[in-house]
């Protein structure tokens, strides 16, 4: 397994946890998102080396920078499913792999998706994985149509 894939694993438990403690959809400012981060991995993954850390921090902050655009674009993509409604694993792959399709372009989007769907396999419920691929292909038709990009 790809350090980057160790790194998405990392994203997506430390934004479960900032999912399921933040109260109102107040997630960390970005002053205390780094302290917050960096004690979360020396509490749970002190093996990850610093290279995966800091592609992990990337998407971290550039989830929960990006949170009202991201959201948006999977409301837009998602037929009855708001984010509000998806799994708290579901709706956190989607948002880091959001992050990587339309904030981190030198990231095929074939690469996103295949990593979305083995981080749901490993942590998702049984449905997850065709779920998860269905609102990225989507996302990747959109983008391809230019619906989507930097300025979101």
């Amino acid at each position: 397994m790809g350090k980057r894939r160790l790194s998405r694993k990392i994203v997506l438990q430390f934004l479960y946890q900032v999912d399921s403690t933040s109260t109102g959809g107040a997630y960390p400012q970005s002053s205390y998102l780094r302290s917050n981060f960096e004690s979360f991995c020396s509490l749970h993954h002190e093996a990850a080396d610093g290279e995966m850390l800091e592609f992990a921090f990337l998407l971290c902050r550039g989830v929960l920078e990006n949170i009202d655009a991201i959201d948006g674009i999977l409301n837009s993509c998602s037929e009855n499913w708001k984010v509000s409604r998806m799994s708290r694993v579901d709706r956190n792959i989607l948002r880091l792999s959001v992050c990587e399709i339309v904030f981190l372009s030198d990231i095929p989007l074939p690469v996103t998706i295949n990593e979305a769907i083995e981080v749901a396999k490993e942590f998702g419920s049984e449905t997850s994985a065709a779920f998860i691929n269905g609102i990225l292909d989507k996302i990747g038709k959109s983008m391809e149509r230019g619906e989507f990009g930097d300025d979101n």
